[in-house]
């Protein structure tokens, strides 16, 4: 049985310093995106004014006029959650988390730890220390559903039998919370489809006509099927961190972003691997944090090729930095697996480029491959500066 182990608003509580600070208020998470102003996730007494999360910013302020903007802090939900993932673990769960405030792991294998399922329910909660609410079924999406239904202080279990008639009851509005197909709500609500049930009973081949994989997926999540978890795998974490002194400088944070790469990359620890995934992020002026991910496209030892994928992203800054933070998430194998070309042996180098130059000339011809020897350096005239010859092996 799967587990699915949800914490209610964690991101505004998190922001909001903690629960205690969302009773009886309105609050919201503030708009984090440059040029969508859509609010975050809502407080229990902004949601009763009519406010959702992804509204309009002006919709949500004519609905509740006294509703209060949180700023979003990013660091601290990052470390609060990895905080909570890591207590999962500890009671011997391999956990997959799905984003902040929403994990799975399964249940079948920590039974002969704890006892029973009820115990091992009751380690996860006291593990996390939070308002949590725990739903437990047979696949990931039906432990989802039941995790909406269940409370905070007692778990909701669907066993195998009635997974299929607890799934066709639960509205259609429960494909919002998987991000494949959350784009699906809005139009199965205009064609009256109500229900899971409503949504199988239009078939897999209409779904995937009119919503291609996404309906596809619908289908398959409605039916019961859902794909296995992917526990996260634990590596090392390397952090280094800078202060700059409330500057939004680009030139200033560039040569700040190159010691924090050349910094991460003198590590001891790092023991010769390339790096995979970054997270790069920074304390705001004021108050406020931002973050960004990144993911190389392949695995990078090389300290200028690192700081230009990572520069685009001084872009990004809401307001003035104070600190930038540089982690790996990711490491990629050791830098030896790489085989560049100029840290070859001179002659396998001149082997190699012997053998690219005659393909290239059969695929383009004898004149394909040219070199250019300089003749009139000083000339003003372009084509008396520079010939070109066949290149010689």
């Amino acid at each position: 049985m799967v587990v699915c182990v949800q914490i209610p608003r964690f991101e505004l509580t998190v922001a909001a310093g903690g629960a205690e600070a969302l009773a009886g208020r309105a609050l919201a998470l503030a708009p984090t995106a440059m040029g969508k102003l859509h609010v975050g996730q809502v407080s229990g007494a902004a949601q009763a004014c009519g406010v959702r999360a992804g509204m309009a910013l002006g919709e949500a302020l004519v609905r509740c006029p006294h509703l209060t903007l949180v700023p979003a802090d990013p660091l601290a939900v990052d470390e609060a959650w990895k905080e909570a993932v890591c207590a999962l673990e500890g009671i011997g769960a391999a956990v997959e988390p799905a984003r902040a405030g929403l994990a799975y792991f399964e249940a079948d294998g920590l039974r002969g730890m704890h006892g029973s399922d009820e115990r091992t329910l009751a380690h996860a909660r006291r593990a996390i220390g939070r308002p949590v609410r725990i739903g437990v079924g047979p696949t990931r999406f039906c432990a989802l559903v039941a995790s909406l239904d269940a409370g905070t202080r007692s778990a909701k279990t669907v066993d195998r039998k009635s997974a299929d008639r607890y799934l066709a009851a639960a509205p259609v509005e429960m494909l919002g919370f998987r991000e494949q197909t959350a784009m699906l709500v809005g139009g199965l609500e205009r064609l009256g489809v109500g229900t899971l049930g409503e949504l199988r009973a239009l078939g897999r081949d209409a779904l995937a006509d009119r919503f291609g994989k996404a309906g596809m997926l619908a289908h398959r999540l409605a039916c019961g099927d859902d794909d296995p978890l992917a526990p996260r795998c634990v590596e090392d974490s390397l952090e280094e961190s800078l202060a700059v002194g409330e500057t939004n400088s680009g030139e200033v944070l560039g040569r700040m972003l190159g010691v924090l790469v050349d910094r991460l990359l003198a590590r001891p620890e790092r023991r010769g691997r390339t790096l995979r995934a970054v997270t790069f992020s920074a304390h705001l002026a004021g108050d406020g944090t931002w973050r960004e991910r990144v993911v190389f496209r392949q695995a990078l030892c090389d300290p200028e090729r690192i700081r230009l994928a990572l520069s685009t992203r001084l872009s990004l800054l809401p307001a003035p930095a104070e600190s930038l933070r540089l982690r790996v998430e990711r490491f990629g194998p050791a830098a030896g697996e790489q085989c560049g070309l100029f840290e070859q042996d001179r002659a396998e180098r001149r082997e190699r480029l012997a053998q690219a130059v005659s393909q290239v000339r059969a695929a383009a011809g004898h004149d394909a491959a040219l070199r250019a020897v300089f003749v009139d350096p000083d000339s003003r005239v372009p084509e008396r500066r520079v010939v070109l010859t066949p290149l010689s092996r």
